[in-house]
């Protein structure tokens, strides 16, 4: 055994957290003591301290099951009326509002009345066991959807409530209540089961002894299937071989009444042999009447009920299909009903289990006889028939009669029977099977009439014309049944290229979509092309609010909200068509991805009516993409708020330490020199006092500086920054500057190239001046001590540069970008630390307001970095006259 397969067992075994125990009380039949045996463990538990509440008990009135309820909490029942009939429930939100830790559910098939939740009491039961409740139930055999036939032919009663086998297998403990069917039957004549006039009329019915001893077989049987699959789970667990899964079944159904007979018996044989099962229909293009259209529905939804996979294909030939697929899906065992056509099996030969046992070697071949036991065929509804396609069969055999007449001089007679060859061809194509018949017996009479001798009868003298028009009918009838069949499979594929291009349009809609509101206008789009249903995007905020984010803006009615409610948080499909509160006109199909519902989609017919399956199953395929990028769309802007958050805790480092280095610099050492003032006075020399001062005043000014960048930024991004132009001279900014940064600038060797002829600049020279004052001020701290620094002015046509170069460390390539972000710090070089970053972020703003940029080069001798200012020259003013 792989590792991997006893890991799936120990997971399969696990405990699913946060999802209550299951425990069912299974028997025979009514009567056997399953409700007794319910409320016997319920005492049980509730002596260990077990917080329990009884939700709903069916006593029927019996003594002795009134008397195991005494003691225990039991929940208050809702009251409905329906068609003025009192009717008690469950209070299913009552339970969850105030949950205990078991619950005890009787009747688990029970039907719910409408209006409630759910339609059926199994449901109640599934959302009490995902809510972490633990659930005791009791349920009879009969009631197990699989087997309904089976039940029906042995007591010959139609059991209308019912629940799918994949409940009672995910149970988590079953326990058979098994009682003899003599004392059964004691126990209904002494009016312990029911009252003595149904329990007369259960016995004649329903509970012969004949009946129960098969109906015990079968609960037996359910028990002892279970229990081989615990087996077959411990060995597992173990490590040991048990008996694997070989293959899959698979069933093949066709529209016929016997479909759902036959998914009920696949579902019993695969749970026997422990084998996933496939139900496959095969369509051949043929023509299929509303009838079997709803019985092929009936049996998929049943399928998918009983825990079944349902494949649609499309094929030319049953056998081979069925064949092709077993073989794709590694099926072992395929199962088909046996043939309807007798009699056309015993003229032409092998039926599907015959062509099926010819092309699939190695395949085990099973075939369900449904039509012994069978009630007598439902006659067929007529059909209206097409008056137009037989009109056209009409003039075509007219048209044909005519050609044929003008070119019977010029072709020979068995030449003009392709006239009217070609008139059945094109009547097949054009309409159905039946015109084109029609099409062929009306050119058969003609080309006999008028043209087989003697003429104008109906006489066939010669025997070779005799085998002509036989001849002719059967080629008629073939190439007709051909065109047809093309057409109509023709019909098939362009309904599946419908489909598939659906998918594909979607999926290149939502890859162009980068955002959510994009996401669901491109599905909006792709829905909108189905006029017959309105469609509805939902979101639902923290506080269960819903709001319409595209489609239909409806408001939702109570029980719309209490379906979408529902379906949003239980990840399922609820409303329209499904078993939880499927009284209202909306389908709602949640979209969820790995954390949960993303969006609700809902869907309404304009007709009030049903969706189809097909249309349900396109939806939830169009489902899958646009829920890939609904995710993709919150991952990204997930990503986003990720990255502006990592940018603002980036910022606010920054900020903090240049809050603590360089504010609390300048003041540290203006409160030394303030606090050396105050403690010696005129102890301290004059000279040395106006130093002290002199350095006061200029870590004042600094200070000033930081808070001015600071200021001046807040501007820049705010737009609040207007510009007082007036004409400058260059000259005039650089010797401002330099006087401004006489102290920063002292250690070092200060150039200054500056030409005699320069143009005026158009600028607000203040702020023009603070961006000189900034990159000087950068290039001072990098600076080694004596090291040289330049100042360089030049011009051209168009622009001005002013170029500050320096010794210091210079700035590698992958940084010349970066040091223009704001809160970007460099601290390289014996002078260099940490600064705001503000500078120069604040010299490009001041540049860019003036249409101007800054640029970054290569030092001095080598060394250093050059960071020049580029203005923009507008046309210079002419000089004022004296």
């Amino acid at each position: 055994m792989s590792d991997a397969t006893r890991a799936d067992a120990l997971l399969a075994d696990m405990p699913r957290e946060g999802r209550g125990r299951l425990k069912v009380f299974l028997g025979a039949a009514p009567g056997v003591g399953k409700t007794f045996a319910m409320l016997q463990a319920a005492q049980a538990q509730l002596r260990q301290g077990v917080d329990l509440r009884v939700g709903v008990v069916e006593t029927h009135g019996r003594a002795e099951t009134e008397a195991m309820l005494t003691g225990l909490p039991q929940q208050t029942q809702r009251h409905l009326e329906y068609r003025g009939v009192a009717l008690n429930e469950m209070d299913l939100d009552g339970i969850l509002a105030n949950p205990p830790k078991l619950v005890l559910v009787d009747e688990l098939a029970h039907s719910n009345a409408p209006g409630s939740r759910h339609s059926k009491r199994w449901q109640d039961v599934q959302e009490l066991l995902e809510a972490g409740i633990d659930v005791y139930t009791t349920v009879n055999v009969q009631h197990l959807e699989a087997l309904n036939d089976q039940i029906r032919d042995i007591t010959g009663v139609q059991v209308r409530e019912t629940l799918p086998d994949w409940v009672l297998q995910e149970a988590d403990e079953i326990l058979l209540i098994d009682l003899p069917p003599r004392e059964l039957l004691e126990r209904l004549r002494e009016g312990k089961v029911y009252v003595p006039e149904q329990a007369r009329a259960a016995i004649d019915a329903f509970f012969s002894q004949t009946n129960l001893t098969a109906l015990r077989e079968l609960a037996m049987q359910t028990a002892a299937a279970r229990v081989d699959a615990d087996l077959n789970r411990r060995y597992r667990l173990q490590g040991q071989e048990a008996p694997t899964v070989r293959g899959r079944l698979l069933l093949g159904i066709d529209g016929d009444a016997q479909a759902e007979r036959l998914v009920r018996h696949a579902s019993r044989v695969a749970e026997r042999r422990h084998l996933p099962w496939s139900v496959v229909h095969v369509d051949t293009g043929g023509e299929r009447d509303e009838t079997r259209l709803a019985n092929l529905q009936a049996a998929q939804q049943l399928a998918e009920r009983l825990g079944g996979e349902v494949v649609s294909l499309r094929g030319g030939e049953v056998a081979r299909t069925l064949i092709e697929h077993a073989r794709e899906r590694r099926a072992s065992l395929i199962l088909v009903g046996r043939s309807r056509h007798r009699l056309r099996r015993r003229w032409l030969g092998r039926g599907l289990a015959e062509r099926l046992l010819a092309k699939g070697p190695g395949l085990e071949i099973s075939v369900l006889d449904t039509e012994v036991d069978q009630a007598p065929p439902m006659p067929r509804a007529s059909q209206p028939l097409a008056w137009r396609d037989y009109l056209l069969a009409l003039l075509a055999t007219a048209g044909a009669v005519g050609i044929a007449l003008g070119l019977s001089r010029v072709l020979e007679l068995p030449n003009i029977s392709l006239i009217f060859l070609a008139a059945v061809l094109l009547v097949a194509v054009r309409s159905s099977l039946g015109p084109a018949l029609a099409c062929a017996g009306l050119s058969f009479l003609a080309y006999n009439f008028l043209f087989i001798p003697p003429t104008f009868t109906l006489i066939i003298e010669r025997q070779e014309d005799v085998l002509t028009l036989l001849f002719f009918l059967l080629m008629a009838g073939l190439t007709g049944n051909l065109a047809t069949r093309q057409r109509r499979q023709l019909q098939a594929l362009r309904q599946t290229q419908a489909e598939t291009t659906a998918l594909l349009e979607l999926s290149r809609k939502l890859t162009a979509a980068t955002d959510r509101q994009a996401v669901l206008a491109a599905a909006l789009q792709q829905f909108a092309l189905w006029p017959e249903v309105e469609v509805s995007l939902l979101a639902r905020s923290t506080d269960g609010v819903w709001k319409v984010e595209a489609g239909a803006q409806r408001l939702l009615a109570e029980q719309e909200r209490a379906a979408a409610d529902w379906s949003w948080q239980h990840d399922q499909p609820a409303g329209l068509g499904t078993g939880t509160l499927p009284g209202g006109r909306w389908w709602w199909w949640p979209l969820s991805g790995e954390e949960g519902p993303l969006a609700l989609l809902g869907v309404s017919p304009k007709d009030g009516g049903a969706l189809p399956p097909e249309q349900r199953r396109l939806i939830a395929a169009l489902g899958q993409p646009l829920t890939q990028a609904l995710e993709r769309a919150q991952l990204a802007a997930d990503l986003e708020a990720a990255r502006l958050h990592g940018q603002t805790e980036e910022l606010r480092s920054a900020l903090l330490a240049s809050v603590s280095h360089d504010l609390r610099t300048p003041l540290t050492a203006m409160r030394g020199s303030i606090d050396s003032l105050l403690a010696l006075g005129e102890q301290i020399p004059l000279a040395d006092r106006r130093e002290l001062l002199e350095g006061t005043r200029d870590e004042a000014e600094r200070l000033d500086r930081y808070i001015q960048n600071l200021l001046d930024m807040t501007r820049l991004g705010h737009g609040a920054l207007k510009l007082s132009r007036d004409w400058v001279a260059p000259v005039d900014i650089v010797a401002s500057a330099l006087q401004r940064l006489r102290p920063v600038l002292a250690p070092l060797q200060v150039e200054t190239v500056l030409p005699t002829e320069l143009p005026l600049l158009y600028v607000h020279a203040a702020l023009i001046e603070q961006a000189l004052i900034n990159v000087l001020e950068n290039a001072a701290r990098f600076s080694p001590s004596q090291g040289r620094l330049r100042v360089a002015v030049e011009a051209d046509e168009d622009e001005l540069r002013f170029s500050v170069s320096d010794q210091g460390p210079g700035i590698p390539e992958h940084e010349r970008e970066k040091i223009f972000d704001m809160f970007y710090t460099a601290a390289r070089g014996d002078r260099g630390g940490q600064g705001t970053g503000l500078g120069l972020a604040i010299c490009q703003g001041m540049l860019g307001a003036h249409g101007g940029r800054v640029t970054v080069g290569e030092g001095l001798d080598g060394r250093g970095a050059t960071l020049t200012l580029h203005l923009p020259l507008h046309p210079q003013p002419l000089p004022e006259e004296e």
